[in-house]
Parts: structure tokens; C-alpha cells; sequence
């Protein structure tokens, strides 16, 4: 089992505007906010990236930016994260995509993507990028369905392991032409997308992860509860893992960090409920902090956290 296992992420990259707020304005009012906005970098791939990157893997990140100011900015980041950025492209005619996150003083957040580059990633950047000669593929689906499917094909052809971050929510993405894949992992809405279940109870979560089943074959199905923490299900049995209690501050990359974090922890040993436990802690320290990028926890971080928080997981 690699120590240091290459993941290869095929995914979005962004320039998230960050606004806090009291909440969100009625439709027609116009509120004069004391709270704070920023740019930081975003994008579900970019997150994902920086997780793995920061929880011992090596990340190889393949994404499309713009042309323009943020993409440069952008690219210099994620190499000063320890992110790969060989396979990071320029495209000419889009702008570097923007998400606009706004995000409640409750920590509720609501996200609008615009895409920009993130629609122009080819199948012929992500056959570039197989030259790395990645451990595992990871993959999300705000880039082109085209580019998700061709990815999953190269992965097949060599017997690379396919794990999917399955959002944004898609109901209408064809899981069956992924193939088969080792770990699929939706949150609460891209489950009930994908079903039409609402995962709300034990009962539910099987009969989603079942519907799932029906769609798309896994090793391992890998609910993402938030506050509930994990449903895991591999087909025979399941396994509830629990979140930690923690004072949330923003849930954005939650998810993210959670995945991204899971996949390396899965690639060093195997053991998928290691994993979710593992990814269990990255995901709650990431909402204990504001923004997304900036909020993803290293491997000494989760370890530290294990520790205090005296679950009896070791790191």
C-alpha cells in the first residue's frame, strides 16, 4: 500500500467571493452589511486537491482556468499548497470560474457557481494528465459529463480505483456509464437527487444506498450526514459513524475535505472505516473555520485533534 499514494483530481477550480452576513435579503431589500467579504480559492476539485495534498497525499490536480488575473493567482497558490499543477491549464476564451458563497451568521451557506473555464476541461487535458501514472482517480461533476465519463474510461483501462465525490447534485448524470467504482460518496441532497430517497433514517439510508446500488456499482457507498456524521454500506453490511460536536463557523468544503481526506486514509491502508473516520475529523475541523481553502486541516491537525478529542481514534 503506498504511504504516499498519487491521486490524480479531475475536477472544478474557482475563485470563490466569500460574503458574510446577518442573512440572507428578502427579494427587493437592500441591506448595508458590517460583515466582511473575500476572495479566497474554491471550486470543489481545488478543495478536494488541497485535502489530499495536506493529508499526506500527492495531489495531481487537472482542472481549466482562465486566461486572466485569478487563474494566475490561482496556479501560485496551489503550488505554494504542495498541489502537482502540471496538468492545470490556461483556456483563452473563459474567465477563471467564480463562486459566489454566501454564508449566514448561522453558518448556513448558499453557493452560486458560474463555471467559466470549468465548462472547456477536455478529455484530451484529462488523457494528458494519465501520465502521471496516478494511484487512484478522484472524481467530481462540475466540470463537463463528457470529461467525467472519459476520465472514469482511462481509469478503467488501467486498472486504476475511480473514487466519486458525487456532487453538485445531478439528477439527470448517468452514474451507469462510470463503470464500476471503488468508493461513491453523495451528502444528504445529492443522494436524494440521485433516489429520490431523503437519507433521514437508518431504514432510508439503506434503501438509498440500495437505490444507489441499482445505478452505479461500488465497493463501498459512503453517505455524507453532515451533524449525523457517516452511513456506510458496502453492500452487505453497514456502519454508522458519528460527527463530532463542534461550534460551526462555515460548512463550505466540508464535504470536500471530507472526501479528499478519506481518499488518502483509504489508499494508505485499505480499511474504508478507518477512512471515514479519518475523513470524520477533516471535515469537522474544516466547519470550526471560516472559508473553504483556507479551512482544510493538515495531517498534524487531524492528529492533534484525534487525540484531544479522546474517541479512541488513533492517527
Amino acid at each position: 500500500m503506498p504511504q504516499k499514494p498519487r491521486i490524480l483530481v479531475v475536477s472544478s477550480a474557482n475563485i470563490d467571493l466569500v460574503a458574510r452576513m446577518r442573512s440572507v435579503p428578502r427579494v427587493g431589500e437592500t441591506v448595508l452589511e458590517a460583515n466582511r467579504y473575500d476572495y479566497i480559492p474554491g471550486g470543489k476539485g481545488a478543495n478536494s486537491a488541497l485535502a489530499i495534498a495536506k493529508t499526506g497525499g500527492e495531489s495531481v490536480f487537472c482542472c481549466k482556468l482562465g486566461n486572466d488575473t485569478h487563474g494566475a493567482k490561482l496556479v501560485s497558490i496551489y503550488e505554494g499548497s504542495g498541489i502537482n499543477t502540471r496538468f492545470v491549464t490556461a483556456d483563452k476564451k473563459e474567465r477563471t470560474g467564480l463562486a459566489l458563497v454566501m454564508v449566514e451568521q448561522n453558518a448556513d451557506n448558499r453557493i452560486v457557481v458560474y463555471p467559466g473555464a470549468n465548462r472547456r476541461l477536455r478529455p484530451s487535458d484529462v488523457e494528458d494528465a494519465f501520465t502521471c501514472y496516478p494511484d487512484a482517480l478522484y472524481l467530481q461533476f462540475e466540470i463537463p459529463e463528457e470529461t467525467v465519463i472519459a476520465a472514469a474510461d482511462m481509469a478503467h483501462a488501467q486498472g486504476i480505483p475511480i473514487i466519486v465525490d458525487a456532487g453538485p447534485a445531478n439528477r439527470d448524470f448517468p452514474l451507469e456509464a462510470l463503470g464500476p467504482v471503488e468508493i461513491f460518496s453523495p451528502n444528504e441532497e445529492e443522494t436524494y437527487a440521485y433516489t429520490g430517497i431523503r437519507p433521514s433514517s437508518l431504514e432510508s439510508c439503506l434503501k438509498a444506498c440500495l437505490a444507489l446500488a441499482a445505478r452505479i456499482q461500488a465497493k463501498y457507498y459512503v453517505l455524507k450526514l453532515g451533524e449525523r456524521g457517516v452511513y456506510l454500506y458496502d453492500g452487505k453490511y453497514y456502519n454508522i459513524l458519528s460527527s463530532y460536536n463542534v461550534e460551526e463557523v462555515d460548512t463550505t468544503a466540508a464535504g470536500d475535505a471530507f472526501t479528499g481526506a478519506m481518499a488518502v486514509e483509504y489508499m494508505r491502508s485499505y480499511d474504508i472505516k478507518r477512512a471515514c473516520e479519518y475523513g470524520n475529523i477533516a471535515g469537522a475541523i474544516t466547519v470550526s473555520r471560516a472559508g473553504a481553502f483556507p479551512s482544510i486541516p493538515s495531517h498534524e491537525e487531524i492528529k492533534f485533534f484525534a487525540k484531544e478529542s479522546q474517541s479512541g481514534f488513533t492517527v
